[in-house]
């Protein structure tokens, strides 16, 4: 789980900002919090992310995409750091971007920072936060690190900081080196934190072709009840040479598919979605198809791209929605745009049916930005659940959390305060300046 996350200087974030998942003092919707044992907190299993156009949800959403590619995936030797710094002054150009993680990993804390300019990591520490103290398991200064006590002696550590490239964590750098010590924080980053982005496809849609699954029928059927006109979801065989995808890859899968192995592909601008296996030495192709019911009651079949926007988009959410609702979960899911193509009152089911789950042993969370100030209602979500993205005159985001605001009671209505502008997120749209424009631009085409 994700206890917070700062960031500094990247993108529209010149200061560092700060998104605490720890769960404030107040009462409501408490039977619903993770309970972490020995540390003395709880921490909240959602947070909606508000705020105008050009706010910095966007940015703050690429901010732990950017950190999760950059800890997974890593970089070319030789190769820029992808970092954004703050452009609007220009000393931040030559200052690094900075990120800090604090997490909950098997019911242990860490915190996990790194810094980083375009040719470089500046610093990076890793610390084991315990119930009474803290454990620093290394710190890194550019070319230079320092190992707890209890690691200094292990000189294969040595051995892997001095093969970690410049451009590199040594995070990354120690696991793919087979080094054990700190995998659990590598494979939280690998494994357990998911980002959707607003016109990415989430992968797991297999899971609406096999009928063996044990999500299978349970999806359905949700797709019947969130009105979305599907009777069920399955699946066509077809041809391995009959997809439509270029020889290439079709070459490429041919050559490197073992037996055994599947792949998803999805064949854009479309959103047709395939599975390919090889079963036998042979490559079979099974494409995602829908049924609806005629007049009569008889199943009749859709390609996915005969689906509205709103229903590929709820079929690429669900997935995600039911993994979090499992009760041994513990991946954390952040989405961007969550209310995109999607109607406000399915939004909020399939936020109910999330929340509706959470309980002290719960371990999984959902972080999401969104426009829909239906959503922004005390019976759904606490106080301390719901922030604000706000963009300074300077082009500065900041995150503030509505229950920083002292007049924001839980019987209030924070929508109508949102709106008018008194907990700040919303567009400074000059109405005056506006309409004067488009006046003289209409009598400039009049004449």
């Amino acid at each position: 789980m994700i206890i917070s996350f700062s960031v500094e200087n990247w993108r529209s974030f010149r200061e560092q900002s700060t998104l605490s998942m720890v769960a404030g003092r107040e009462k409501q919707h408490s039977d619903r919090l993770p309970d972490i044992p020995g540390y003395g907190m709880k921490l909240l299993p959602v947070a909606a992310i508000y705020g105008g156009n050009a706010s910095g949800k966007t940015n703050f959403f690429k901010a732990l995409n950017f950190a999760k590619h950059f800890i997974v995936t890593g970089t070319q030797p030789e190769s820029m750091i992808q970092s954004e710094p703050f452009r609007l002054a220009p000393e931040c150009n030559s200052l690094p971007s900075k990120f800090k993680f604090e997490l909950l990993i098997n019911d242990k804390c860490f915190e996990f920072s790194f810094a980083v300019t375009r040719q470089r990591v500046t610093e990076e520490k890793l610390v084991e936060i315990l119930k009474t103290t803290e454990k620093p398991l290394y710190t890194r200064t550019n070319d230079t690190i320092t190992f707890h006590s209890t690691l200094d002696k292990d000189q294969f550590l040595h051995f892997a900081f001095k093969g970690t490239r410049e451009n590199q964590l040594f995070l990354t750098n120690a696991t793919n080196q087979k080094v054990n010590n700190f995998r659990p924080v590598y494979n939280w980053f690998k494994h357990n934190l998911t980002l959707i982005a607003p016109d990415s496809r989430f992968a797991p849609f297999e899971q609406f072709l096999q009928e063996e699954h044990p999500l299978y029928n349970t999806m359905n059927s949700m797709l019947s009840m969130l009105d979305t006109g599907i009777e069920s979801l399955g699946s066509e065989d077809l041809p391995f040479e009959n997809i439509p995808f270029p020889d290439v890859i079709r070459a490429d899968l041919q050559a490197e598919l073992k037996e055994g192995m599947t792949v998803r592909l999805i064949a854009e601008p479309v959103n047709d979605r395939f599975l390919v296996t090889r079963q036998h030495g042979e490559l079979k192709a099974k494409k995602l198809i829908s049924f609806h019911k005629d007049i009569k009651g008889q199943d009749i079949k859709f390609d996915m791209q005969n689906e509205s926007d709103g229903t590929q988009r709820t079929i690429d959410l669900l997935p995600a929605f039911l993994d979090l609702s499992t009760v041994s979960n513990d991946k954390v899911f952040i989405i961007d745009e969550l209310d995109r193509s999607l109607h406000t009152l399915l939004t909020r089911r399939l936020l109910e049916a999330y929340l509706f789950t959470c309980g002290p042993e719960c371990r999984s969370q959902l972080l999401f930005t969104t426009h829909d100030v239906l959503l922004m209602d005390q019976e759904l979500l606490r106080r301390d659940e719901m922030w604000v993205a706000e963009r300074d005159r300077t082009g500065s985001s900041t995150l503030i959390s509505f229950s920083e605001y002292k007049d924001v009671r839980n019987d209030k209505d924070i929508r109508k305060s949102y709106l008018q502008g008194r907990l700040g997120g919303v567009p400074r749209i000059l109405m005056g300046t506006l309409r004067s424009t488009v006046e003289k631009h209409s009598e400039g085409e009049a004449a």
